[in-house]
């Protein structure tokens, strides 16, 4: 069936908390290593899907495309650590990315079609914080994230698409329950900050 792609800002069920700003503001340097690693995993998920599903060539075509972006993203962050003489090094996750996955169905084509949906929803999160953090930053870091919206923006659009072509089927009502599992993630309370952590609070 064709999709009904909507618009970005139309799409998620909420905006990013000022409190999530604040933390952005007072721990750059650490959402510049977890923005590293939310592109480098990006990537991974891409490659991982061109090679888990030889078969659709749609897909192959978007997915090679999304990689190598993200991973030219990649190495932008670490271009922008190194002049802020910011060291890449290990963080933990934050709930966010696996608080959706937990909720994906295991078996094909189900699973699939939950794969891209949540991607879709990672990206336009993604999307959403880059342009929401953007205005509050010096402008070298401003101008990049600014730079960022573009591709973001039609990295969550051919998600979305391609989760639709290959369910053939209205899934509106699957990504609607992973929206609001999105914004409970996003709106509740995280025992620390990360790109894509909620509420930031003390540990």
């Amino acid at each position: 069936m064709k999709p009904n792609i909507p618009e970005l800002e139309d799409f998620l069920w909420c905006a990013t908390p000022q409190a999530w700003l604040d933390a952005a503001l007072q721990q750059q340097e650490l959402m510049l290593i977890d923005h590293a690693n939310c592109e480098k995993k990006a990537a991974s998920t891409a490659l991982n899907l061109m090679f888990r599903y030889i078969d659709r060539p749609e897909l192959l075509t978007k997915m090679s495309r999304l990689a190598r972006e993200e991973l030219r993203h990649f190495e932008q962050v670490l271009a922008i650590m190194k002049q802020r003489n910011i060291t890449y090094r290990h963080v933990t996750a934050s709930r966010y990315a696996e608080g959706l996955r937990t909720h994906m169905r295991k078996q094909e084509p189900d699973k699939l079609i939950d794969v891209l949906i949540v991607g879709a929803i990672i990206e336009a999160r993604s999307c959403e914080r880059f342009s929401a953090v953007a205005p509050l930053l010096d402008e070298t870091l401003s101008k990049f994230y600014e730079s960022l919206l573009k591709s973001e923006r039609r990295h969550f659009a051919d998600y979305l698409k391609l989760a639709y072509q290959y369910a053939g089927e209205d899934i509106s009502a699957r990504v609607d329950f992973f929206l609001e599992k999105e914004r409970d993630l996003v709106l509740g309370p995280d025992s620390g900050f990360r790109f894509h952590s909620g509420v930031p609070v003390s540990a």
